[in-house]
């Protein structure tokens, strides 16, 4: 049995985590939230890329007044994201957050905690609690010779406690790392300490490309190891990048099914369409269906049949044309500027 399998359930809004449900897809909105219709529209947008959970920042007390009217407008679970001001934190949970994202360590003294975690457990509102390995304890680091893995759980472990002593245990622990191999073996170490759901992520991964890369990865390896409970994908850019490596890492290990595979060739001088725009397109259109099949795009007639031919769908490119094949069988002969549309006709059919 695996760690993912044995964790306890936390329902945050209309979603579970942990209890072996399957591991959700998070991001964070990098609007004002003050500004309540950008944040709605940018929400809305990471639900059609498929953001299951969405977290935002809690700065202000206008901040705090706007989780009411985006609730009513969006269809997933929300998480306010309170440092340092307690106030905003209980101001978040009676204006609706789902859930908050807090650091005892950063909200000052026990009273102040001890006033948050009442207000969650009468609202019944989780918590999420943890650490980044840039924010580790100075005795801490003192105490492991810098930041390490083992630092990071003890930090977190230790948080975990003082809500518990509180009286309330409706939990996710997040202990993150922009160091791939050290968030690793935390995770690794924590798993073997407690039962709560993880919250699983390389912190300040990078841009896309890089981050896009150590989160690979890292949440890779963690997941692969049956380890984790939802995960974040944290990127410089659009945060609908981050869905889409999220949903992909999980599909590639096999945890996500009913999202649409592309695989492509990689081209060479015997392509003769525009086969890497082309992928990119199908890339793009493909994500509108909630479909577990696979689609090939392939740019060449020598190749292209064969490795098509392990695809429910498939493209393969010939002199300013290309070849629909489906199921391992040639349907039918396409020009090239149409190869898409054909395409699109295809999907279309299985879902009928």
């Amino acid at each position: 049995m695996t760690y993912r399998e044995h964790t306890r359930a936390i329902r945050i809004g209309n979603t579970y985590i942990g209890g072996g449900h399957p591991v959700t897809v998070q991001s964070m909105t990098n609007t004002k939230t003050e500004d309540t219709e950008a944040t709605i529209d940018q929400i809305l947008r990471l639900e059609r890329a498929g953001c299951e959970i969405i977290r935002s920042t809690c700065p202000t007390e206008a901040a705090a007044l706007s989780f009411k009217k985006i609730k009513e407008a969006i269809h997933i679970p929300i998480v306010a994201d309170i440092h340092f001001d307690y106030r905003m934190a209980i101001a978040a949970i009676e204006n609706g957050a789902d859930a908050i994202r807090i650091n005892p360590g950063n909200i000052g003294s026990m009273d102040r905690i001890k006033a948050v975690v009442m207000c969650a457990k009468a609202h019944r509102v989780p918590m999420r609690v943890g650490v980044n390995s840039g924010s580790l304890e100075k005795e801490l680091v003192a105490k492991y010779g810098g930041v390490t893995a083992e630092g990071l759980v003890e930090s977190a472990l230790d948080k975990v406690k003082i809500i518990e002593d509180l009286g309330y245990d409706q939990m996710v622990i997040s202990i993150k790392s922009s160091d791939v191999l050290m968030c690793i073996r935390a995770h690794e170490i924590i798993a073997e300490k407690t039962d709560y759901p993880l919250h699983v992520g390389i912190t300040e991964a990078g841009t896309v490309y890089s981050g896009n890369i150590k989160s690979s990865v890292g949440l890779g390896i963690i997941l692969h190891e049956g380890i984790g409970d939802t995960i974040r994908v944290s990127l410089t850019g659009d945060p609908v990048e981050e869905i889409r490596t999220g949903k992909l890492i999980l599909k590639t290990l096999g945890l996500r099914k009913g999202q649409i595979e592309v695989v492509s060739c990689p081209t060479c001088g015997r392509t003769n369409i525009d086969l890497i725009p082309l992928a990119n397109a199908v890339e793009k259109m493909v994500a509108e269906y909630s479909l577990d099949i696979k689609v090939a795009v392939m740019g060449c007639v020598v190749n292209g049949p064969g490795e098509a031919a392990e695809a429910d769908l498939g493209i393969c490119g010939g002199l300013h044309e290309g070849l629909l094949i489906k199921k391992g069988q040639v349907v039918r002969k396409v020009p090239e500027d149409r190869l898409l549309a054909a395409l699109r006709e295809e999907i279309e059919k299985f879902k009928e």
